[in-house]
């Protein structure tokens, strides 16, 4: 096989981008060292902007699976894939209008610390042990994959880059905190736009402008219309990515924790959401820059002839061999690519660190030994990232023994997403569900996902080769950080109809958060219902969210009137210790609290039909 090779100037380019993020990231180490808290190291002193925080979120969900995986999606199968960004805006209205004030209002460090608040700490124990198994699965393999494509295709060193990337992202990591993850974040999202431009504007120049490019998609039938079919088995339609779209959304930038403890750095609550509503053209951007790469690569095959190597290669390495095809003649230009794709890795393997190191000191340590002074808490802090740093070089090794089995550990990612973002819409939402309810339906939430998840895996394994696609690629194809996952283990074609529980695992991977989720919310209400609910058991002010006066609100004043009746927001027992400032003669000085304990009062109920409502707050 011939490979491309990496000149002078590439390995400058290269070696920059590692260079320049451990020094921001030992700039923040290292600026007022001695004078850090844990506060500082884990939440940034919740001081930040909304501008570097919408950046971050950004260089979270833009991995380098997304990078190599969108090109290739659209090369393959047309722009069906583009009508995904029809779900961010449902998907990022949502947190910013629901999860963020929760979690904000809180004060929490934790998203998992809501989970007490709401139900217990058993249910908190459960929600973290089942999120620290998620990324520890994941954050080998997203070190791992990249490095190895990166090695088929141009000779670079597997594990070189393996252990450079590993130990220059955890040395940052564990040194600087959230604050230099952030910043190394905006960094790094820069690199990949550069690099990604850099391929559009090259690649479109040389097959003749993207005017030229569009005709030729059009003309091969790559530029898809709106599939409108409601089938949630065939795998892209215009309702599966816009709409199951919503809840692979939800499950990243609702209650993921490496999104959740970047709103809680914001200075402020409306920082916080105003960095949500940035992220939405950004990733309108990115999507559409993925795409343009991708009919960019076709337009580039029709007129000039792939290589026998790049004609059989997998999907990871498919986008690869083009850009290095592409920019062979124009020194450092490859360097800049290969750095953007490592910049992926490098923001989604820092967040995954620094996240871990939050809910493994906030919900397994502290709340155990409380006693620990801020100094000690500084250096367990670091410490536990140097390890979740060690551990994802140990899984980045395990990955590389994997073999066929490297397609379900990915998959772990996508199919814990689901049942963690059920479980928080079962507290936030429903007022009558309990810890039984939750720890039940959870369970049930992750025996379904599996349950369909690895019997997809087991399924396209056995079954026939499919179709081969053009200029015979034979690859399966990765999406974005939280469906990228699922997507490898989805047959794209089945030479017939699947019957049966066959049926049942080709389920569109797009539905699979929707899917698991509602399993969590059905069984947990169900448990819930009857075990008693709530009743005898006084809910903490600001843990739900009053969906029915929201609601309410939107109807014309006379029907307010008379479905209105009288509050009962100083007639039962509230928890004040979150928010003691508002108290005052007993009473919470700030309507939207007051509404929050109003429809806590409702819940408190049983089984009475009133509706809590309260027009000042209306």
């Amino acid at each position: 096989m011939v490979m491309s090779t990496f000149s002078v100037v590439d390995y400058v380019v290269f070696i920059l981008l590692l260079v320049l993020s451990l020094a921001i990231g030992l700039y923040h180490a290292f600026r007022g060292w001695g004078r850090h808290t844990v506060g500082q190291l884990l939440m940034a002193d919740r001081k930040m902007g909304c501008l570097p925080v919408a950046l971050s979120l950004l260089a979270t969900f833009q991995s380098a699976v997304a990078i190599l995986g969108v090109p290739a999606e659209i090369y393959r199968f047309g722009t069906q894939y583009w009508f995904l960004g029809c779900s961010y805006f449902l998907g990022l209205l949502i947190p910013a209008h629901v999860f963020i004030p929760i979690f904000y209002r809180l004060h929490l460090t934790s998203a998992y610390e809501y989970l007490e608040l709401r139900f217990n700490k058993t249910v908190r124990v459960c929600g973290t042990m089942t999120f620290i198994f998620q990324m520890v699965i994941y954050m080998g393999v997203v070190l791992y994959a990249p490095s190895l494509a990166l090695n088929a295709v141009t000779g670079f060193d597997l594990w070189l880059s393996v252990l450079t990337l590993g130990i220059v992202c955890t040395v940052y990591t564990a040194l600087g905190g959230l604050k230099a993850v952030i910043w190394t974040d905006v960094f790094q999202t820069l690199v990949m736009f550069l690099g990604q431009l850099a391929v559009i504007i090259v690649g479109s120049t040389k097959v003749g402008g993207l005017g030229h490019v569009w005709a030729v998609a059009s003309e091969h039938d790559r530029i898809s219309g709106i599939e409108l079919d409601p089938d949630p088995f065939v795998r892209h339609t215009f309702w599966t990515l816009a709409f199951g779209g919503v809840f692979m959304m939800l499950s990243l930038y609702g209650v993921n924790q490496a999104q959740v403890q970047r709103y809680l750095s914001s200075r402020t609550e409306k920082a916080a959401v105003l960095s949500c509503y940035a992220v939405f053209p950004c990733q309108q951007v990115v999507l559409g820059m993925g795409c343009l790469i991708g009919l960019v690569m076709f337009a580039y095959y029709q007129k000039y002839t792939m290589s026998t190597q790049q004609s059989q290669a997998s999907a990871d390495q498919f986008v690869l061999y083009f850009v290095m095809d592409l920019l062979k003649d124009l020194p450092g230009l490859p360097g800049l690519f290969v750095a953007c794709l490592f910049s992926g890795s490098l923001s989604t393997i820092s967040s995954a660190f620094n996240s871990l190191a939050t809910v493994t000191m906030e919900d397994l340590i502290r709340p155990w030994f409380p006693e620990f002074t801020e100094a000690r808490a500084i250096m367990l802090s670091r410490s536990l990232a140097f390890g979740y740093g060690l551990l994802c070089l140990g899984m980045a090794y395990i990955s590389s023994q994997m073999g066929p089995v490297l397609q379900a550990a990915i998959s772990i990612f996508g199919m814990v997403g689901g049942p963690l973002l059920g479980l928080f819409c079962l507290g936030i939402f429903f007022p009558c569900a309990n810890p039984p309810g939750a720890i039940v339906g959870l369970l049930a939430g992750l025996i379904m996902a599996f349950w369909i998840g690895i019997g997809s895996i087991v399924t396209s394994m056995g079954s026939s080769i499919a179709a081969s696609p053009p200029n015979g690629s034979s690859f399966s194809l990765p999406s974005n950080l939280t469906t990228a996952t699922v997507t490898t283990l989805m047959p794209s074609t089945t030479l017939s109809k699947p019957t049966g529980l066959q049926r049942l695992y080709s389920l569109s991977y797009m539905w699979y958060s929707a899917h698991n989720s509602t399993t969590v919310i059905v069984v947990g209400l169900t448990i819930s219902l009857l075990t008693g609910g709530m009743r005898g058991r006084p809910l903490k002010p600001g843990t739900i969210y009053p969906v029915l006066p929201r609601l309410l609100a939107l109807l014309p004043l006379s029907c307010q009137k008379r479905l209105c009746c009288r509050s009962y927001s100083q007639d039962l027992p509230v928890d004040t210790d979150l928010f003691p400032e508002k108290m005052a003669n007993g009473v919470l000085s700030d309507s939207k609290d007051k509404e929050v304990v109003a429809l806590d009062g409702w819940a408190q109920q049983g089984s009475s039909p009133t509706f809590i409502l309260q027009e000042t707050s209306l």
